[in-house]
């Protein structure tokens, strides 16, 4: 009986598994934890550190990445290929294509503050994109000493939302020291990126938790009551008690990148017992008759200020690029 001859497609993949399979085998494991341009800083599986260049066929590392690696002298390498993401955080650039921010992520530290003020729209949109990544959310609330009692209850107030819809919320304050133990708790044996507006305290944070690490802390504006972009690069630091943390660039906002219009309402979580039950199947829960999320905003089951978050989301995917 003769051999069934093979596709070129399967022969690719064929092709494509030896390769794979050679390059695993010549090479070693090791987590990128900062990336430099055209280079790369990897750890290996005994934690030595090494600078590596990257293949041309090897798309875009960033913190969190899984590579296959080969040493070339006591500080070099080269990475020879990239290990399957879990999931990533990516958010678009200016022309609209995805900028990965951080893979294999496990918790999305969402840090905000009373300087620059609470942005309660931003907080929305990191809760979306952790949600439709499988991406575990928390929210840091940083710098609770500069507030006086009155203004503070106005912001657990507001954040009381957050924590009624499951939502871990955790006080800190740097400066003081404050919370900085509940965080420690929370990012044992995980790895947690720290993302928010510059200016939010991530930084301070980190040396918090990490009293040698090197990142730089910024001032606000005092024009424009925003943060000042200190932390340039991402970089993955080690913690003490175990588990790993990501410190990302500062961003002023954030968008979604590629998720669609019938996807957003999947990031509100307590929109989820009403999807599948409106009228019409491709129902955006915006106009439309018989909606049910329509239906559970007028009795108050979902609040006016989420509502308003994913109406301004619906509009800003409609004006992506």
């Amino acid at each position: 009986m003769s051999k069934r001859k093979l596709t070129k497609l399967q022969q690719t993949r064929i092709k494509q598994q030896q390769e794979q399979a050679t390059v695993t085998a010549s090479g070693q494991h090791a987590i990128v934890t900062a990336n430099r341009g055209k280079t790369v800083i990897i750890e290996d599986q005994a934690q030595q550190t090494f600078i590596c260049n990257i293949r041309q066929n090897i798309d875009t590392l960033v913190c969190g990445d899984h590579v296959i690696w080969q040493q070339q002298d006591e500080t070099t390498g080269v990475v020879l290929a990239l290990e399957p993401r879990t999931n990533y955080l990516a958010r678009p650039d200016r022309r609209g294509q995805a900028k990965v921010v951080a893979a294999n992520i496990d918790q999305l530290m969402i840090v905000s503050a009373v300087k620059p003020a609470l942005n309660t729209r931003l907080i929305d949109r990191y809760l979306v994109a952790a949600e439709l990544s499988d991406i575990t959310p928390l929210i840091v609330f940083n710098k609770i000493d500069l507030p006086d009692k009155i203004k503070m209850n106005d912001f657990q107030e507001q954040l009381s939302i957050y924590t009624e819809l499951g939502y871990q919320v955790v006080f800190t304050s740097a400066k003081q020291d404050k919370g900085i133990s509940d965080l420690q708790s929370i990012l044992v044996d995980k790895i947690s990126v720290f993302v928010g507006h510059s200016g939010v305290g991530k930084s301070s944070i980190i040396n918090a938790l990490l009293p040698e690490s090197p990142a730089e802390v910024g001032e606000i504006s005092d024009s424009t009551q925003k943060g000042r972009h200190t932390t340039t690069l991402a970089q993955l630091y080690h913690l003490p008690n175990g588990g790993n943390l990501i410190d990302s660039p500062g961003i002023r906002e954030f968008g979604l990148w590629q998720v669609k219009l019938q996807q957003a309402a999947e990031g509100f979580i307590e929109f989820r017992p009403y999807l599948r039950h409106c009228r019409f199947r491709d129902c955006l829960h915006e106009e439309e008759p018989g909606c049910r999320i329509l239906e559970a905003v007028k009795e108050g089951k979902i609040t006016d200020m989420r509502w308003d978050s994913y109406r301004r989301i619906m509009d800003s995917l409609r004006e992506a690029p």
